[in-house]
């Protein structure tokens, strides 16, 4: 016999059933919300080690530099080295380091990072050098009658940087390239302005090259009038003709909350960073900062038209910038960053929406001494496996001057 119980139950069961699968999908987002926003833990995974340290010297900043695997297996790392004497905060200051001293520097190793080779180091471009006229050669090169890029090939990297100074008013952006994995490169070039007043690049990323074979750079304009540092993208089919293609954010108007005046003024918004995904889906990372030394973070631009057109995206997390981003073969994107308040030290975020959403913050290290290190560049070596190249101080180093001395370090991880 049946009860009007279970007719009763029988009868919701297919609408209660349907209210359930409804929400489910609901229930689902709710708890993912819920898994980003657990406490930072560390990934169990990672390995550490020295790219380069000198007891003497301030190295640092590969973001703007270049990491990459060539086509013969070796990884070649690129970054900035400053003699220095750690006796005084004035050594370590940024005031100081970052006008017009040292000189970019590659270096190679043959064994997938394990170790480096200092035998290998070549100087790439003199932070001295302050006009077209100090130039290489006496000038910028014209790249004309040289041979076009290959941007498909492993052997084809780009560096770039700024004359007189990185965010220079007026300034200029130069070109470097390579056609052999780094072992030779072409005679700086400069990146036409188009009327901007002026001009910064940053290196750029393996993974910016369009299915067309159009490779997309990122870079910034600014003027004594604006609010902050203007990021853009320049395309090249060739690598000898660079053409503006589109700003990535909208112009602002000044604002009374950003004064200005001082090195450290707020600059939201630069170090564009492309990374192109498979169906050429695109993100560019951006700088967002108040203060270099802690309230800075990482937001995603997107555009699906090429580099056409971007609209924002996501903020990948609370602070932490510029952070650096590798699309993994499995379809994931990793963002990789500083992390400039205690624990000092480098973190990552992942994403498995194409940049949408980003999960937990991953711990790589938090040994760091003082907010000065960072600045990643992040490569899948192998399948699954990262390799990030940083800037870092120990907080155990027996050299104490704001933190430990300046060196370039390497993690690997499998997210």
């Amino acid at each position: 016999m049946i009860e009007r119980r279970d007719v009763l139950i029988s009868g919701l069961g297919a609408t209660a059933l349907a209210s359930c699968a409804t929400q489910a999908p609901a229930m689902r987002r709710s708890a993912d919300i819920n898994e980003r926003f657990i406490a930072p833990r560390e990934d169990a995974s990672v390995r550490h080690g020295v790219v380069y340290r000198n007891e003497k010297e301030f190295c640092g900043w590969p973001f703007y530099c270049g990491f990459w695997k060539t086509a013969d297996g070796s990884l070649l790392a690129s970054f900035k080295r400053i003699p220095t004497e750690y006796n005084a905060y004035d050594d370590v200051d940024h005031n100081n380091l970052t006008k017009n001293r040292g000189k970019l520097w590659t270096i190679r190793s043959r064994d997938n990072g394990e170790s480096w080779d200092t035998e290998s180091f070549q100087e790439v471009f003199d932070m001295n050098i302050r006009e077209e006229s100090d130039l290489p050669g006496g000038g910028a090169a014209d790249w004309s009658d040289e041979a076009p890029l290959d941007f498909f090939s492993k052997d084809t990297l780009l560096i770039g940087g700024g004359i007189p100074r990185l965010f220079s008013p007026g300034g200029e952006a130069w070109m470097r390239a390579s056609t052999d994995g780094g072992r030779t490169w072409r005679r700086p070039m400069l990146i036409p302005k188009y009327d901007l007043p002026s001009l910064t690049a940053f290196g750029s990323s393996m993974y910016a090259t369009r299915e067309d074979g159009v490779h997309i750079l990122g870079l910034n304009t600014g003027s004594p009038e604006a609010l902050s540092p203007r990021p853009l993208v320049y395309h090249s089919s060739d690598g000898k003709n660079w053409r503006f293609l589109s700003f990535v954010t909208e112009e602002r108007p000044p604002s009374p909350f950003y004064p200005g005046g001082s090195p450290f003024a707020p600059a939201p918004h630069f170090y564009p960073r492309v990374t192109i995904l498979e169906g050429g889906h695109m993100l560019a990372s951006l700088r967002y900062q108040r203060d270099p030394r802690n309230v800075i973070w990482t937001e995603i631009h997107k555009s699906k038209d090429g580099g056409r057109t971007w609209s924002y995206l996501s903020r990948v997390n609370d602070w932490g910038a510029p952070g650096d981003l590798v699309p993994m073969r499995d379809g994931r994107v990793v963002c990789v960053y500083g992390y400039r308040i205690a624990p000092q030290g480098i973190r990552y975020r992942v994403s498995e929406d194409k940049g949408e959403t980003w999960g937990p913050e991953m711990i790589l290290r938090d040994d760091g001494g003082s907010w000065d290190l960072g600045y990643p560049r992040v490569i899948e070596t192998e399948a699954g496996e990262l390799m990030t190249i940083y800037y870092m101080n120990l907080k155990s180093d027996p050299v104490q001057v704001n933190g430990g001395v300046r060196h370039i370090a390497w993690t690997k991880f499998r997210p």
